[in-house]
């Protein structure tokens, strides 16, 4: 393994908030790298030196406990080169400046991190009968949560034509908000300069959506090569399927930074912050005006919203959706809060346990 630098780090999207990466409890002398690939516990990451494999130290595994909190794809690590092997040890992971994160899939309170340090990403929606603006919404106020910069893309505009096709643009523009807008058809190649300006050099930005809507076709138009698999959806429902089985971290030719993410069927949100707002601002906006500070646009009366909804001037389907997400983070809320509190009654039982044990054999 060469000892001379063969990667600018700079051109991975390196800052110095990221210095916290080579802070450890350990000895070991750490360098900066950036996390490619993640299965399970085994890594791919970028160094100065290249790229190698890597796993987590046992102290690190320890000290972090979550899963959400290990290492995911684009995170900066701290590493330690193992001598006369293409390998490092992962010791230290850095801060996260922005995050894309959702509940697990199924009935597990659990955080799941898809991918860090994000600067714009790109939701792609198909041009077809699988378009659904309340899914579009769902994952707006997630990127919004995380605090990376959302683009709505609708892809495949060969497929949708006429009346049908500015039909989905008024409803997508209704649902969008502030957030871009850009039409794409990764077959012709429409639309890929203007994804292009949204990655500029040593920037990163993740494609996310539903399966079969042409994420990894698009990822291969902007490479100019076949780097991803595809899959073409059934033509019977139009429906996707996974293509892409885990997160990648692919440089592009002119130098910025692309992940690739599975498609997601199941999309719930996990923070509680501004996300809801900057998704729906007409909502906030209107609310302002509401009689009630506290209100909930629902059942309370002199609501500014509601009769922004009767006038005509705010969709009833568009509030609907406002208020399911709202009470959606609320009870995540709760969930979250009885998850730690019982989760602090285990430990403290484990703890109490351990403590008799071994008073018991000091005692013997």
């Amino acid at each position: 393994m060469t000892s001379e630098p063969v990667i600018n780090l700079t051109l991975l999207g390196w800052e110095p908030y990221f210095e916290t990466a080579l802070v450890s409890s350990s000895k070991e002398k750490l360098i900066p790298a950036r996390v490619a690939n993640e299965d399970k516990h085994a890594y791919v990451v970028l160094t100065a030196m290249g790229e190698m494999s890597a796993t987590v130290s046992g102290r690190l595994m320890h000290e972090l406990r979550l899963n959400a909190a290990l290492p995911k794809v684009g995170d900066w690590v701290g590493v330690a080169l193992c001598e006369g092997e293409n390998k490092a040890v992962i010791h230290s992971v850095a801060g996260r400046r922005t995050q894309l994160s959702r509940k697990v899939a199924g009935r597990e309170v659990e955080e799941q991190v898809l991918a860090a340090n994000i600067d714009t990403a790109f939701i792609v929606f198909a041009m077809d009968q699988s378009f659904n603006r309340r899914r579009m919404e769902r994952f707006t106020v997630m990127v919004h949560d995380g605090g990376a910069q959302p683009v709505v893309v609708l892809n495949k505009m060969d497929l949708c034509k006429g009346e049908n096709a500015l039909s989905v643009l008024e409803e997508a523009r209704n649902a969008a908000g502030d957030v871009p807008i850009i039409e794409t058809c990764a077959r012709t190649g429409l639309g890929i300069k203007k994804l292009k300006q949204w990655i500029p050099t040593a920037k990163t930005a993740v494609f996310m959506g539903p399966s079969g809507v042409g994420k990894s076709s698009l990822i291969n138009r902007l490479f100019g090569d076949e780097i991803q698999d595809t899959i073409e959806v059934r033509e019977c429902d139009r429906k996707g399927r996974h293509t892409t089985s885990w997160r990648e971290l692919i440089q592009m030719p002119w130098g910025g930074l692309v992940i690739d993410t599975p498609g997601m069927r199941e999309l719930r949100t996990w923070e509680e912050s501004d996300g809801l707002r900057d998704a729906f601002p007409d909502i906030e906006e209107l609310g302002v005006r509401c009689h009630f500070r506290n209100c909930t646009h629902t059942v309370e009366k002199q609501c500014a919203v509601k009769e922004a909804v009767e006038r005509g001037e705010l969709a009833a389907e568009r509030l609907n959706n406002y208020v399911k997400l709202h009470k959606e983070t609320r009870e995540m809320k709760q969930e979250r809060i009885k998850h730690a509190y019982i989760d602090r009654k285990r430990q403290s039982k484990v703890s109490r346990r351990n403590w008799e044990e071994g008073k018991r054999d000091t005692d013997e």
